[in-house]
């Protein structure tokens, strides 16, 4: 398959999607909501929402029924972004190679912005009407798993214990819950919410969950190596950032060469993990490959 074409369609779908779900720019309170939007529709990469719909296809699920879902997981992607760009986070100026959310629109905006987008989200997944088709069940089932993936034994705890480690001597097993929580759990949650809305069964959940684990993991690990060899021009954000705060990293703690063994280790990982699921788990196979040989 070619990846380039599947990325930039499966992308065109979750933005016309992303674009009917939130509120219009010119509706009341009109600065939230255009904050809310400026960083949502920023672009990106959509590899959350795409694993998603990914992981629907590969248990042959329709694609339109986790498409709420997918964009739902985008929103708290973004949420955390703008307010891991905040000062008194990570205190990033740019952010997909424009200015970041606070910088534009300011600070208390920018938390509220966030706090909106992950309000959004889960009336997005509790819309009955817009998930008439998916069993209440299903939608229970799929909102608990975001929920803690999201929270503060996921995302949220590891970026808590990611600024903990700032600038300390830090070990393997810290490195690996922060990557695990901080970026892992929500690449997880999007594979194994796929695999809920398009029916899997336990077994081809299971595998789905292990390849989610291994990808996310293998991510956060291509993210590090990026920071430390690419330029920000090409990542669209501050390059060497980690290394001027003394981030827990995985080149900080192993070397360059070693994650770059850790990553493409994870890489098979996850394609062991979804080779029962055949033909159809394809887009999965290639979204592993790109992971680790991105450039941004």
């Amino acid at each position: 398959m070619d990846l380039k074409i599947y990325l930039k369609d499966q992308a065109a779908l979750v933005d016309a999607a992303l674009d009917r779900y939130l509120p219009g720019a010119d509706t009341l309170p009109e600065k939230l909501h255009q904050a809310m939007r400026y960083s949502v529709m920023a672009g990106g990469k959509r590899i959350r929402p795409i694993l998603v719909l990914a992981a629907c296809r590969a248990v042959g699920g329709r694609e339109e029924l986790a498409l709420p879902a997918a964009c739902a997981l985008e929103m708290i992607h973004t949420y955390s972004l703008i307010h891991d760009d905040l000062p008194a986070m990570d205190d990033d100026d740019f952010r997909r190679g424009r200015p970041t959310n606070h910088k534009v629109y300011g600070e208390a905006t920018a938390i509220l912005a966030g706090d909106a987008l992950l309000t959004e989200a889960f009336e997005l997944l509790c819309d009955r009407a817009l998930n008439r088709e998916v069993p209440a069940e299903t939608l229970l089932r799929v909102s608990n798993i975001i929920a803690r993936c999201a929270g503060s034994t996921g995302m949220v705890g590891g970026q808590v214990v990611d600024m903990e480690s700032e600038g300390k001597d830090i070990d393997f097993p810290t490195v690996e819950y922060i990557h695990t929580r901080k970026t892992g759990a929500l690449m997880l949650a999007s594979v194994q919410c796929g695999a809920l809305l398009g029916g899997a069964d336990e077994q081809a959940f299971a595998a789905l969950t292990r390849y989610g684990s291994a990808a996310g993991l293998a991510f956060q690990v291509a993210d590090d190596i990026l920071n430390l060899v690419s330029d920000s021009q090409t990542l669209g954000k501050t390059a060497g950032s980690d290394a001027v705060r003394g981030k827990a990293t995985y080149p900080a703690l192993i070397g360059l060469e070693a994650s770059r063994d850790r990553a493409r280790e994870l890489k098979d990982l996850a394609l062991d993990a979804i080779a029962p699921l055949g033909g159809p788990a394809e887009p999965l196979r290639a979204i592993a490959r790109f992971i680790i040989e991105r450039s941004s």
